[in-house]
């Protein structure tokens, strides 16, 4: 972990971070979320999603990862369909029990942007998210194959008027989405989530709103909020109410790569005994901006020129 925090350091200082790479819809940079699923097609490699949570049972640590490949591009070489993987490591201190560790499911996904609109900052796309019990059955989330649809969105405000005040809230942005993963076999496991991230944009107010004088590495934050719902609609009867939290956070977004850091805050009783303390991390890596030629390859178009 210190070797990634350093790789991070180095790169935050030596690169230029006056363009993006990732998630753009128009004039509009979106962030890699913490928790919620990225609604935008992209080329990134999430090398490491650390995190820490103190919980009424004991303490929590898991080392996730995830990896996505654009295939298929516009005629305005907008991404519209890519495809992705992801897992993670975990390692629990029960209170009352041996320690435990492993590898969690194997979640597989595809992912369409069935609508863009540059003009107006707006996406909408679809995926199907398959999960796969490959793990260690003790701390792995789910013992049966899962499969199901996932909904997303995302939206700038960039459409707001750029009066005296009002012009301020157009760094605003919104993304979000909604699921439903029903086990294929047994009955322990329906899972359905939802989420929805206002974020602020300081790239954006600096580059298409006033320019207030910002520096790196001001000038490529981004202040967010995301809220977090999940919920077992089909399980055992302590696993069936709803969780609702809110994972605050601050993330810089560079041309080559995004460090985020949040935390996260129970907004139900259902959700306290998991949020007594808790820590979240994110180093994505827009591999698109580092291997130019293999990082840009789709089907429809091949390797870049």
């Amino acid at each position: 972990m210190r070797c990634l925090c350093a790789l991070a350091l180095i790169l935050a200082i030596a690169i230029p971070t006056n363009v993006f790479a990732h998630g753009v819809v128009g004039d509009y940079v979106f962030l890699e979320p913490l928790i919620a699923e990225d609604p935008t097609p992209a080329n990134e490699f999430d090398l490491a999603e650390p995190s820490w949570n103190k919980t009424s049972d004991g303490h929590n640590f898991s080392l996730g990862y995830s990896l996505e490949k654009v295939l298929y591009e516009d005629e305005d070489y907008m991404p519209r369909f890519s495809a992705g993987l992801s897992s993670a490591w975990h390692y629990q201190w029960p209170k009352n029990a041996p320690d435990q560790h492993g590898f969690d499911d194997l979640e597989l996904f595809a992912k369409w942007a069935f609508f863009v609109s540059p003009k107006h900052e707006f996406l909408l796309s679809a995926a199907a998210l398959l999960q796969v019990p490959t793990g260690n059955p003790s701390v792995e989330e789910q013992s049966h194959t899962s499969l199901g649809p996932l909904f997303l969105w995302e939206k700038g405000m960039g459409d707001l008027p750029n009066w005296t005040a009002l012009k301020y809230l157009r760094p605003f942005g919104f993304q979000g989405d909604f699921g439903y993963l029903p086990a294929l076999g047994g009955h322990t496991s329906h899972l359905m989530f939802a989420d929805q991230v206002v974020e602020y944009s300081l790239p954006y107010l600096s580059n298409a709103v006033q320019d207030i004088g910002l520096k790196s590495p001001f000038r490529n934050l981004y202040f967010f909020t995301e809220f977090n719902y999940s919920q077992l609609i089909t399980g055992p009867s302590q696993g069936t109410f709803p969780s609702i939290v809110a994972t605050p956070g601050i993330a810089y977004v560079g041309y080559h790569f995004e460090l985020s850091f949040g935390t996260q805050l129970a907004l139900n009783r259902a959700s306290v005994p998991n949020t007594h303390a808790v820590v979240i991390g994110l180093l994505d890596i827009f591999y698109d901006s580092i291997f130019t030629q293999a990082g840009n390859w789709t089907i429809n178009r091949g390797f870049p020129e």
